[in-house]
C-alpha cells in the first residue's frame, strides 16, 4: 500500500505506517516503538491520516449506496402504505411474521437514509463555508470589518460617558455615596451575549456545531512537543487539507493580559471562570437586584469572550493548520478567546492535538467537549504513561490549605446563613466537618494557626481508603454526594468570589501571620510583574520550582482529594505525612491501579495507539494498563522497528570491569567505596582521551553525583579530566538548563577548531533529571553516553513498597519473578533507556554507549534494552578490549 509522504520513506517507516493502518482498520490497541531520528511523527501523521481519508471515502460510498437504494416520491409513499398494510395483516393473522421483520428492516433503512441525507447537507454546508473562507477574501475579512465597527462604536460610547462625567463634575454635583453607587444600572448587554454557549447564532453555525466527525486525537507530554507535531503536519502532504485544532491550557492560550498577569495556573483558571460567568449568567430580576448591591470592580467580564468573534476564530482554525502560538496571535487579532474558540472547532476537526492531561483526565475531557466514542486516540511519548495517569488521579493537600479552606468556608456560611437553602447549608456543614477531621488526623486543630502548630509524632503512615475514613470518623458521610454537590454548586468558585470581594475591604478575618504572608506574596507578585513588563511581556510567566502552588481557592484543590477518596478501596491508599508544623504536614492519595481510569478511554475509542521512542520494557503497559482490565490479548498489537543508522554508527558496550581490573558493581552498599569511585574516574579519563566532542555521563542520583565529584576533586582526578574536556554539571533548577546547554554547545564548537587545547566538554547528568528526557545530544553534543551503575528507585519509599505489594497481590508471576520485583527492574531500565536514547538523533549521527556495571550483562536485563541497541550491544568483561573498540569507533568518526 502506498502512503503519501513528503519524501521517499525509509523501509522501517513504510512498515510502521502499514502496521498502524492495519491496527486502526481492525480497531485494535497498538504499542509502537520507533527510535528518535527514524521519523516517528511523520509516520504517525501519514499513516493515520491516510487511514482517516480512506475511512471517510468508504463512508461516503456506503452513504451513496444506501441513498441510491432508498425509494423516492410516490414510490416511497406506496412502499410505506404497503408496509403498513402488510404489517396490519401480519398482526391480524399472526401467520406471516416475516412481514413484520421486513417492515421493521425497511423502516430502519428509510430512517438511516434520512439521517444520512441530513448529515450530507450539514457536511456540504460546512465544506462550502470553509471553502468560501479559504478563497473569498471579502468574506474572510467581513468579520474583521464588523469588529472594527464595534470598536469604533465602543469608542464613541466611551467619549459620551466621559463628556457626561465631565459635565457632572463641572456642574458641582455631589459625589455619590457607596449605597447610591449601587443604584447605577449595570453596563448593557445584548441578548446574544447573554445566551453565549447556550445556542448557536445561525443555522450554519448550528450545523457546524452539532456534527462530531470521525477524528484522531493526538496527545503528547509538553506543549513544545505538540507544536513540533503540528509543524510536521504542516510540512506533510496532508498539511493543506486537514482540519486540525490545537487545544491547550488557559495559561498557554489566554490573551487577556490582566488574567495572564496572575501567573499561577489555578489563579488564571479561577479568574477566567469568574469573568465568563459574569458575561452570560442568567438571573431573575430579584437576583439581579441583589447582585447589583454586591457588585465590585472585579466583576468585570472578559472582553475576549465574544461568541461571534470566537466563531470567526473557529472557522479560521478549521481553514488552515495552526499551532498554539499562531492560535494565540489570531486570538489577539480577532479579539477572541483562543481557549474557548478552539473548543468550538472540535466537532468538525479531523485531527485534535492536545496535552496528556486534557485527554486522560475524565472531568477535564468532558469539560473540554471531547467525545471519544468511536474515535481514534494516539498517545505519543508514552514511555511514562502509567506514571502520568497515576499522577493525574493522585492528590495531595497540606495542613495549611485545610485550615485556610475551613476558615474561609466558615465565614462564608456565617455571612450567608440566612440566605442559604437547607440542603446548601447541610452540605457546607458536611464539608466543614470533613476539613476539621482531616486536620485532626494530622494531629492539629483547625481553629489554630497551622504555621505555629507543632506536630509531636512525625513520620509517614500508609492507610487503605476505608481505614482512613474510619480513623477520621467520616465513614458515615456519603462522599459521592458531597463530591457531586461541589461539582454542581460550584461552591469553591463561589467561595473564591467571596474571599476576593471581602478580603480587600477588610471584612474577612485573616490571622496576622497569614496576612504577613499574603502581603509578601503580593509584593513578590508585583515585583515579578514589573520585571516582566521591563523584559518580554509576551513570554508566559514561570511558576516557581519549589513550594506549594499558589492557590486562589484552597477548597478547589481539596475537592480533588475528596474525589480521590471515592476510588475503590483496593485501588488506592492514603499517606498521612506528619512533619514539623501542621502547615507542612499533608494527606496524599496514591492511585495504585491506573488501569481503572484508562479503561474508560479504551472502552469508548475505536482504536488506541500508544507510541514512543523507547517503550521497552513493554510488559508494564500490557499487564498494568490493558490485560488487568480485561482487554483481550488478541486485541493488543506490538510493533518495534530498528534504527535508520548504519550498524557501524553505534557501539553499545556493557563494561564489567575497569582499567585496574576492579569489578564494576554500583549497588547501594558498594558504590560509595573509594576504589569504586576512583575506577569510574579512570574509565572517564581514558574515554575523554579518545572520544571527540561531547561526553555525557549519567549518575543514578544528585547525591551520588555530588559525592563522586567531591572525591575526584580531592584526589586531583577532576583536574586531569578538566585538562582534556571542560566540565559541566546539570543544574537542579529547570530555568538554568537552557543556559547551561548553550554554554556546553559553544564550548564543544570552540574545541572542534584546529589548534584547540581541549577536545570538547564533559557533562555530568542525573538519571530522571533535567537532561535525561526531552534533551537532544545530537552530533558532537553526545559522541559518547556513559551510564554509571543501574538507577534502581528507592526501595524504602513507602509509596513504592505499597505499589509492589499491590502488584504482588493482583498480578501473576512472570518467569518465576514476583511482579513487585519486576516493577523495580522495569522502572530502572525505563530510566536507562530514556537516558541513553539522548545520543542518536538522526540518520547520519553516530555515538558510543557505555554501561558501567556487570549486572547489565544478565540476559533478563539486556532483553529490556531497546531492540536497535540490544542487537548491537557487546559485553566486555575486561577494559582493554572495550577501550580498543571505542578508540577504533572514535577514530573512524574523526574521519567522517
Amino acid at each position: 500500500m502506498k502512503f503519501p509522504f513528503p519524501y521517499t520513506p525509509y523501509p522501517i517507516q513504510e512498515e510502521f505506517m502499514a502496521k498502524l493502518y492495519q491496527v486502526l482498520e481492525a480497531g485494535k490497541i497498538g504499542i509502537f516503538e520507533s527510535p528518535t531520528g527514524t521519523g516517528k511523527s511523520l509516520s504517525l501523521i501519514c499513516g493515520a491520516l491516510t487511514w482517516l481519508r480512506d475511512f471517510e471515502e468508504k463512508k461516503r460510498q456506503e452513504e451513496a449506496r444506501l441513498l441510491a437504494a432508498e425509494p423516492e416520491g410516490k414510490e416511497a409513499t406506496e412502499w410505506s402504505e404497503k408496509d403498513s398494510t402488510e404489517s396490519a395483516h401480519s398482526r391480524g393473522s399472526s401467520a406471516e411474521p416475516d412481514w413484520i421483520t421486513q417492515f421493521v428492516q425497511k423502516k430502519e433503512e428509510r430512517e438511516a437514509a434520512h439521517r444520512l441525507k441530513e448529515e450530507q447537507i450539514r457536511r456540504k454546508r460546512r465544506e462550502e463555508r470553509l471553502e468560501q473562507i479559504r478563497h473569498n477574501v471579502q468574506l474572510k475579512y467581513a468579520s474583521k470589518r464588523r469588529r472594527n465597527e464595534e470598536e469604533e462604536m465602543e469608542h464613541l460610547l466611551q467619549l459620551s460617558r466621559d463628556i457626561l462625567s465631565n459635565q457632572g463634575e463641572s456642574g458641582g454635583l455631589e459625589p455619590l455615596g457607596q449605597d447610591e453607587e449601587d443604584l447605577i444600572p449595570a453596563e448593557y448587554e445584548s441578548d446574544e451575549e447573554k445566551k453565549v454557549g447556550s445556542r448557536l447564532s445561525d443555522e450554519d453555525d448550528e450545523d457546524l456545531e452539532e456534527e462530531h466527525v470521525t477524528k484522531i486525537y493526538y496527545c503528547s507530554r509538553t506543549h513544545s512537543q505538540l507544536a513540533q507535531f503540528v509543524h510536521e503536519v504542516q510540512k506533510s502532504p496532508f498539511g493543506k487539507e486537514t482540519r486540525l485544532v490545537s487545544l491547550g491550557s488557559r495559561q498557554n492560550l489566554c490573551v487577556n493580559e490582566e488574567v495572564r498577569r496572575l501567573g499561577a495556573v489555578q489563579l488564571i483558571n479561577d479568574r477566567c471562570m469568574e469573568m465568563q460567568k459574569n458575561k452570560h449568567e442568567k438571573k431573575s430580576t430579584e437576583e439581579k437586584e441583589t447582585e447589583r448591591k454586591k457588585r465590585r470592580l472585579s466583576r468585570a467580564a472578559c472582553p475576549f469572550y465574544s461568541y461571534e468573534h470566537m466563531q470567526f476564530l473557529r472557522d479560521e482554525v478549521l481553514v488552515e493548520v495552526k499551532d498554539i502560538e499562531e492560535l494565540v496571535a489570531l486570538g489577539k487579532e480577532a479579539k477572541a478567546c483562543p481557549y474557548y474558540g478552539s473548543r468550538f472547532a472540535i466537532p468538525a476537526a479531523q485531527l485534535v492535538v492536545l496535552p496528556y492531561q486534557m485527554l486522560l483526565h475524565e472531568a477535564t475531557r468532558n469539560a473540554s467537549g471531547i467525545k471519544l466514542k468511536d474515535q481514534v486516540v494516539i498517545i505519543d511519548e508514552a514511555h511514562n504513561l502509567i506514571d502520568t495517569i497515576t499522577c493525574i488521579y493522585s492528590a495531595q493537600v497540606h495542613g495549611s490549605q485545610l485550615c485556610c479552606a475551613h476558615s474561609q468556608l466558615s465565614q462564608y456560611m456565617e455571612r450567608y446563613r440566612k440566605r442559604l437553602k437547607a440542603k446548601n447549608l447541610m452540605y457546607i456543614k458536611q464539608i466543614l466537618f470533613l476539613l476539621e477531621k482531616f486536620v485532626t488526623a494530622l494531629g492539629g486543630n483547625v481553629k489554630q494557626n497551622p504555621n505555629t502548630q507543632s506536630i509531636l509524632q512525625s513520620g509517614a503512615q500508609m492507610k487503605s481508603i476505608n481505614d482512613f475514613l474510619f480513623q477520621c470518623e467520616i465513614d458515615n458521610i456519603n462522599l459521592f454526594k458531597v463530591q457531586r454537590y461541589c461539582e454542581r454548586s460550584l461552591i469553591s468558585r463561589k467561595l473564591f468570589g467571596f474571599v476576593e470581594r471581602h478580603e480587600a475591604s477588610g471584612a474577612l478575618r485573616i490571622r496576622p501571620e497569614e496576612q504577613k504572608m499574603a502581603g509578601l506574596q503580593n509584593f513578590l507578585q508585583n515585583l515579578n510583574e514589573k520585571q516582566r513588563k521591563e523584559g518580554n511581556p509576551q513570554s508566559p510567566p514561570e511558576e516557581p520550582d519549589d513550594g506549594p502552588p499558589k492557590m486562589a481557592s484552597p477548597l478547589m484543590h481539596i475537592e480533588g482529594f475528596l474525589t480521590a477518596l471515592t476510588t475503590a478501596n483496593q485501588d488506592g491508599r492514603v499517606i498521612l505525612t506528619r512533619q514539623g508544623t501542621l502547615a507542612q504536614s499533608s494527606l496524599k492519595f496514591l492511585l495504585l491501579n491506573p488501569a481503572v481510569h484508562f479503561a474508560r478511554v479504551l472502552k469508548e475509542c475505536r482504536a488506541v495507539i500508544i507510541a514512543g521512542g523507547t517503550m521497552q520494557p513493554v510488559a508494564d503497559f500490557r499487564e498494568q494498563l490493558l490485560t488487568s482490565v480485561g482487554v483481550d490479548v488478541g486485541r493488543i498489537e506490538e510493533f518495534s522497528c530498528g534504527h535508520v543508522i548504519p550498524p557501524d554508527n553505534i557501539l553499545p558496550i556493557v563494561l564489567c570491569s575497569g582499567p585496574s581490573g576492579q569489578q564494576l558493581e554500583f549497588t547501594y552498599e558498594k558504590r560509595n567505596l573509594p576504589q569504586m569511585m576512583e575506577e569510574t574516574g579512570r574509565i572517564l579519563s581514558n574515554l575523554c582521551n579518545v572520544v571527540p566532542g561531547g561526553v555525557v555521563c549519567f549518575f543514578p542520583s544528585y547525591e551520588y553525583e555530588k559525592q563522586v565529584y567531591l572525591h575526584w576533586e580531592k584526589t586531583g582526578l577532576l583536574t586531569r579530566l578538566a585538562a582534556k574536556k571542560k566540565i559541566f554539571q546539570e543544574p537542579k533548577r529547570a530555568n538554568q538548563v537552557e543556559q547551561l546547554l548553550a554554554e556546553y554547545a559553544k564550548c564543544i564548537k570552540r574545541c572542534s577548531h584546529a589548534g584547540a587545547t581541549m577536545t570538547g566538554a564533559l557533562l555530568f547528568s542525573v538519571v530522571g533529571g533535567k537532561m535525561s528526557e526531552g534533551i537532544n545530544f545530537s552530533d558532537d553534543l553526545g559522541r559518547c553516553v556513559i551510564m554509571v551503575g543501574m538507577p534502581y528507585p528507592n526501595i524504602k519509599s513507602p509509596e513504592l513498597q505499597e505499589k509492589m505489594a499491590y502488584l504482588d497481590k493482583t498480578m501473576p508471576k512472570t518467569a518465576g519473578q514476583a511482579p513487585g520485583r519486576m516493577l523495580i527492574e522495569n522502572l530502572c531500565m525505563k530510566a536507562v533507556n530514556q537516558s541513553i536514547g539522548r545520543a542518536i538523533r538522526h540518520r547520519k549521527d553516530f555515538a558510543s554507549i557505555v554501561l558501567l556495571d556487570h549486572r547489565y550483562a544478565r540476559p533478563a536485563v539486556l532483553n529490556k534494552l531497546p531492540q536497535w541497541i540490544r542487537s548491537r550491544a557487546q559485553v566486555k568483561t575486561a577494559f582493554g578490549p572495550a577501550f580498543a573498540a571505542l578508540r577504533k569507533v572514535s577514530g573512524q568518526a574523526g574521519l567522517c
